[in-house]
């Protein structure tokens, strides 16, 4: 067996995700004490820089307790290389999650026993589904009063459209919370609150009609779990793991987050059933991980993750062959070879430089605006890799500059955070004004608050009367420059000079698209 081979063998790269306060950071951060990447717990909603989430590093995310940028993280744990994504849960992040999920190989969603399953939990099932990504549940907040663990697994099934095989289950829950069976190992861990200790005492419990159980549990939840583990053995086909790595079943573990309960067990039965790196597809040809050329692509683009230093940082996934620093290689779509001599791992903010990194790992390479998202960097020309657009914004504004003598740095600022896909910028060819697309509001606050602190420049955000922007195209030059001519106060150009049709309502987009019938249409700039 190769280096490779073996490198690839010894990978798992999954992507964390949920609904917003399910818990997502925290399962993050209590994985990264599983594998000593970290040795203490932060408080998640603490304003305290030194104690704030190890995943959620931007001033803006400490400050509100929420994600809302990616955070790589790799860690070795049990003689395996783990890259862990943490993707932003709030919708209004939505599309950084939706490219963060094209650089992963399976996923683990969290979801609150409280509330269950939520809108956004669905959408990202759905753009799971698109590439068939294994699935893990982590149901989590069981040391609070929840609702039925059935009730859930059938929601899960119903609003997912997944099968479900639950591997943990609960012994009671919030107050009479003791612990859960593992059905996967046939042995019960006891649950211990305690937000900083990593302990869970496990009993081994070979039979469970044993009485050593009502020790542990007490009359009625040892009888309830008898129930329930025959029922469900009874009602659920056996695990399958060939079923789950075809996004078919989705295995489901019961726990507390915050209290580091039943995330070690997920985590043992993850190293053991998630795929490793998977193939990917370009416009031209499959791409294997064994394949001895490197190939990869950026899927995320940041800017300024060290104040001190205005730098950009490409996220790229690695999909075959081995990456090796100070090496050249191929940027597809310049057509044009760069040299990489300072590429970086990633523990969220803090970075260690590497020499070498294999198909499944992350790596950060500093650039100076020569790379965007979507691009393939290969030792040579294997095209584009496949399903990375940019999807058409919801919310329109135009950018009203406070500080004409920043005019310099705004511009900038605006370019470097289109780069990294954090909202699209469409100039309009009539007058030069500047609009920001975005797909939740949210995203003109740290826009503002980024571009003020990262850049020096000021500015406001009006609101536009748009209703969509849309990519145009048309195989006669001559028909899309008399349209282009005769809608002239309405075509914009997004930041890489395509040609873009701003469009007032809904019912004048469908008028217009009557009466020119060569041209074409586009809602993602992939067209």
């Amino acid at each position: 067996m190769s280096t490779i081979e073996q490198e690839i063998k010894k990978r798992r790269t999954f992507g964390i995700i949920a609904h917003p306060d399910a818990g997502k950071t925290t399962l993050t951060e209590k994985l990264l004490l599983f594998g000593g990447a970290i040795s203490t717990a932060g408080a998640v909603k603490s304003n305290k820089i030194d104690t704030a989430t190890k995943s959620d590093w931007m001033e803006i995310e400490k400050q509100r307790g929420i994600s809302v940028a990616t955070s790589v993280m790799g860690f070795e744990y049990q003689g395996m290389k783990i890259n862990l994504l943490d993707t932003p849960g709030h919708q209004d992040f939505a599309e950084d999650t939706y490219r963060t999920l094209t650089a992963v190989d399976s996923v683990v969603m969290v979801i609150d026993c409280v509330k269950g399953v939520e809108q956004q939990t669905e959408k990202l099932m759905e753009v799971c589904r698109m590439r068939n990504t294994p699935v893990i549940c982590f149901i989590n907040k069981l040391d609070r009063e929840g609702r039925d663990p059935y009730d859930l697994l059938d929601e899960i099934e119903d609003k997912l459209a997944i099968n479900v095989r639950p591997l943990t289950w609960p012994i009671g829950m919030g107050k009479t919370f003791k612990g859960v069976y593992n059905l996967f190992s046939k042995n019960l861990l006891l649950f211990k609150p305690s937000k900083q200790q990593l302990s869970a005492e496990g009993v081994e419990v070979k039979d469970l009609s044993d009485s050593i159980l009502e020790e542990y549990t007490g009359d009625t939840l040892a009888n309830q779990l008898r129930e329930d583990v025959e029922l469900i053995e009874g009602v659920y086909p056996e695990f399958d793991k060939t079923e789950y790595l075809n996004g078919q079943v989705a295995p489901v573990f019961f726990g507390s987050a915050v209290n580091s309960f039943g995330v070690k067990e997920m985590l043992d039965t993850f190293i053991n059933i998630a795929p490793e790196p998977k193939g990917r597809e370009t416009e031209e040809q499959a791409v294997e991980p064994t394949d001895k050329d490197f190939s990869g692509f950026v899927f995320k683009i940041h800017a300024n993750m060290d104040p001190k230093h205005r730098n950009r940082i490409a996220f790229v996934r690695i999909c075959s062959g081995k990456f090796e620093r100070g090496n050249s290689y191929l940027n597809v779509r310049h057509e044009k070879k760069f040299r990489f001599s300072n590429a970086t791992a990633f523990m969220a903010q803090d970075k260690e430089t590497i020499d070498e990194a294999f198909p499944g790992d992350i790596v950060g390479l500093y650039d100076t605006g020569n790379l965007k998202i979507g691009d393939t960097l290969s030792q040579n020309n294997i095209g584009l890799f496949k399903g990375i657009p940019s999807f058409s914004p919801e919310i329109f504004r135009e950018v009203i500059n406070k500080d004409a003598m920043k005019t310099k740095q705004l511009d900038k600022g605006l370019n470097q955070l289109m780069d990294e896909g954090v909202a699209q910028l469409f100039t309009f060819e009539m007058g030069a004004r500047k609009v920001v697309g975005v797909v939740g509001n949210l995203q003109f606050e740290v826009i503002q608050h980024r571009l003020k602190n990262e850049y020096g420049a000021s500015c406001t955000f009006s609101p536009m009367n748009l209703y969509k922007a849309c990519w145009i195209s048309s195989k006669d030059k001559k028909k899309l420059d008399e349209f282009v001519k005769s809608k002239y106060r309405h075509i914009a150009k997004d930041k890489d000079g395509k040609l873009v049709f701003m469009a007032e309502t809904k019912a004048w987009l469908q008028m217009v698209q009557d009466n020119f019938p060569d041209i074409e249409f586009h809602f993602t700039s992939e067209y």
